[in-house]
């Protein structure tokens, strides 16, 4: 194989598992950089059309970072759980990250963590 640019360790010291991921994350930069890309020229364009073709182009490279993403996923159990507490969620990220964090449950003390004013406990 090709040395990747983004290999930081001798290819012949890493497992296939390790480079397939890597595979993956540079992908997933790579469809990430193009949303970035094909976003500032669907904001620049000044033909209706183009913008709308431009706009088409970056969502199927959105489509192709979350089949990425889930394929990561799949085979990663850290990055599943985390990505199983912060996607998909409305509270504030910072809460959920210091729940995650402290073991502490929404509506449990609260966010400052004084407690419960009904019983008197902080």
């Amino acid at each position: 194989m090709a040395q990747s640019a983004g290999l930081h360790e001798p290819e012949d010291s890493l497992t296939p598992e390790v480079i397939d991921r890597h595979r993956a994350i540079v992908s997933l930069m790579e469809e990430l950089e193009a949303v970035d890309w094909y976003d500032q020229r669907v904001n620049a364009a000044t033909d209706e059309e183009l913008s709308g073709l431009l706009a088409h182009n970056r969502d199927e490279e959105k489509e192709h970072a979350a089949m990425l993403l889930e394929w990561l996923r799949r085979r990663d159990p850290a990055l599943d759980r985390h990505l199983r507490t912060y996607l998909f969620t409305e509270d504030s990220i910072l809460e959920l990250e210091h729940e995650a964090e402290h073991g502490e449950e929404a509506g449990e003390g609260g966010s400052l963590g004084i407690g419960d004013l009904r019983d008197g406990t902080s």
